[in-house]
């Protein structure tokens, strides 16, 4: 018999807060909107150059020093302005790490969002999150255990998180409104995708929330769905996989969960099922077996007291530089790299020279759109 009251207490160790100007965000969303910036390459900028302001004046010259031969577009103060309006018109706030409603436990992940779209009641995001995922061609009782599962989880004080997407993920998102869910959006705020659960989307807002980094007007694509994975089991303690088949997508969302450090949990299902390949497959590798909610709080409730560490606040002046690499660092650098993903500390080792140099290598490739970057640390040449 599950506890009403387990699961509820907040996470008090998480009280460091970040708060920006109305300048300095607008700073962080042009930075982040601008071409090949992504949340990995924005943190290695402030950690570089110490804000946002002094990232954005040196995007060209790190482009062409990485080989590019043309300059990233850079977005403009009117498109950030017109964005960060139009949000708030529709009660979307946009926030950064440590903020009010930006969920905690994102802000461990090596490549959080630097800017969050939040919508809906914020104070939900510091409880315990669990993420439910799963088949959008589920079965009966498929659909069946993730709303008993989603319910019983509600109930001891969990949020569930979700993808809004068919099958399993609506399921859960149903069954948990009452008690706390939020839903992870793979486009802006204004593209919901299936455009069939705006109206659940709509009635869950009233006591939960959702959440994107796309921009407004952005329709999600292919390859945006694995990013909103990784922002589902980001924001939980773990992640429970329904049914999935063996190319399912929830087979990302469990690997990547994996390397964030979250807890993976899967529903066994027969054998004869395809549907329940995916998960019988992620039991044999070590995930909790779940037949009921308790086996998830058994595991969640020693950890959730762990403290969080938050990010550090940008500095008000450009922090000192090292040196700027020299032809040969540069060469040698880039010779090691390939399409083969390396780690970043094989990269300092071989190249023999500082982690400072490398890694001020690496953000030229990026910004020049020739580096990839893996989870892990790894990094391959585009």
């Amino acid at each position: 018999m599950l506890s009403p009251d387990l699961g509820r207490s907040l996470n008090t160790a998480s009280t460091g807060i970040v708060n920006l100007t109305d300048s300095q965000r607008i700073d962080w969303l042009r930075l982040i909107r601008s071409e090949n910036v992504g949340p990995r390459t924005f943190r290695s900028l402030i950690n570089h150059f110490g804000s946002a302001k002094a990232a954005l004046e040196r995007l060209p010259e790190l482009a062409r020093r990485g080989g590019a031969t043309r300059v990233g577009r850079i977005c403009s103060v009117d498109s950030a302005e017109r964005e960060l309006m139009l949000g708030r018109k529709l009660g979307i706030e946009l926030l950064a790490p440590g903020e009010h409603g930006y969920p905690p436990r994102l802000v461990s992940i090596d490549d959080a969002p630097p800017l969050l779209g939040v919508r809906g009641v914020f104070d939900i995001m510091i409880r315990p999150m669990i993420g439910i995922v799963g088949s959008r061609n589920a079965s009966g009782a498929g659909l069946k255990f993730a709303q008993t599962l989603a319910r019983d989880l509600g109930d001891a004080g969990f949020v569930i998180a979700s993808g809004l997407a068919r099958g399993i993920d609506q399921a859960a998102h149903r069954c948990s409104i009452d008690t706390g869910t939020v839903a992870v959006l793979a486009g802006g705020h204004d593209r919901i995708y299936p455009p069939e659960h705006e109206s659940l989307l709509a009635e869950l807002l009233q006591s939960g929330t959702a959440i994107s980094e796309m921009p407004l007007g952005h329709a999600p694509r292919a390859r945006d769905f694995p990013r909103r994975n990784r922002l589902i089991s980001g924001v939980a303690l773990g992640v429970v996989i329904v049914e999935a088949a063996f190319r399912s997508g929830s087979l990302i969302t469990a690997r990547v969960a994996a390397e964030q450090g979250r807890e993976v949990f899967a529903v066994p299902g027969s054998p004869l099922d395809p549907r329940a390949a995916g998960t019988n497959a992620l039991i044999k590798q070590g995930a909790t077996l779940v037949t009921e909610a308790a086996d998830i709080i058994n595991v969640v409730q020693p950890i959730m007291g762990r403290p969080i560490e938050l990010p550090i606040a940008e500095t008000t002046e450009e922090l000192p530089m090292d040196r700027e690499p020299d032809a040969s660092e540069r060469t040698r650098i880039v010779n090691l790299l390939g399409p083969s993903p390396i780690g970043l500390d094989d990269l300092i080792r071989l190249a023999g020279t500082s982690p400072a140099i490398v890694r001020t290598v690496l953000l030229e490739l990026e910004l020049a759109g020739r580096l990839e970057r893996h989870g892990g640390g790894l990094v391959s040449l585009a």
